[in-house]
């Protein structure tokens, strides 16, 4: 095994929090920011890179950053590392309300897992984080991603944060249409395109949207009820300076017959 084998507690419900229990020099390595509280003898390193390739160059180091400057994640990751005697804590709290889902990677088809551009949180050290293009046009113009994810490989403990509920779905050789978005993660056995969602008339007026997520294949994917992306919208049309009929179509033809 490669990966730090790590203990791990999922706390909490709406806004879910990681306990993890490190041995002496085992290490986690996380987003900067995301740590909630660590017990005394853990210490902590700002760094460049995830760590995996122990005898990876500077220019390798840079190159590896700059791909997380891409994916909207800052420049360096955080390593927290059990240097005390005995076992010790530290808790890693998720940046808005959600699940956080612990993923074991070796359970992971070819221990790769493809996930939203900003739902890494933590990970046992030696898991790798690189960058993944979506090859297909339609996916990274509509999907609500972008041409851009994460892929997170490794075979160990990695947790991933999503929005809402989460939903586990094992397809065999299924398609599954899904509003964009909403899918968190994704085995890479899988293919992830964009279709239109329907005729003229339910793409304008049916309210899911111009376009579905399109999950294709064999394999195992996570989709979230409320990304965050769809919380700040459904907050801004609710806040004080809102107008009710903003998010209706009817609505905005009828202010076109207003005074």
């Amino acid at each position: 095994m490669i990966s730090h084998e790590i203990d791990y507690k999922i706390i909490g419900d709406d806004i879910q929090v990681v306990e993890i229990e490190l041995d002496p020099n085992e290490t986690v390595i996380a987003e900067a920011g995301a740590m909630l509280f660590m017990e005394d003898g853990i210490e902590f390193q700002t760094k460049m890179g995830d760590g995996s390739e122990a005898n990876q160059s500077i220019m390798g180091k840079i190159f590896q950053a700059g791909t997380r400057l891409i994916t909207g994640e800052s420049l360096f990751m955080t390593h927290f590392t059990n240097r005390g005697y005995g076992k010790k804590k530290v808790a890693f709290a998720a940046p808005y309300p959600g699940t956080v889902m612990p993923i074991d990677l070796s359970k992971i088809y070819g221990n790769e897992l493809i996930v939203q551009k900003d739902g890494f949180l933590c990970a046992a050290m030696g898991t790798s984080m690189k960058i993944h293009f979506n090859q297909r046009f339609g996916s990274g113009l509509f999907g609500g991603e972008g041409f851009i994810l994460q892929k997170i490989k490794g075979d160990g403990m990695a947790f991933v944060h999503a929005g809402g509920v989460v939903i586990e779905r094992n397809l065999n050789n299924e398609t599954l249409r899904v509003d964009t978005g909403c899918v968190v993660a994704f085995e890479q056995s899988l293919s992830f395109d964009i279709q239109r969602s329907g005729g003229l008339k339910s793409m304008v007026f049916g309210g899911e949207g111009m376009f579905l997520a399109t999950l294709r294949g064999t394999g195992r994917c996570w989709i979230q009820s409320m990304p965050i992306s769809k919380l700040i919208q459904r907050l801004s049309v609710g806040g004080p300076n809102a107008n009710k009929e903003s998010g209706s179509v009817i609505g905005g033809l009828g202010r076109l017959f207003e005074d």
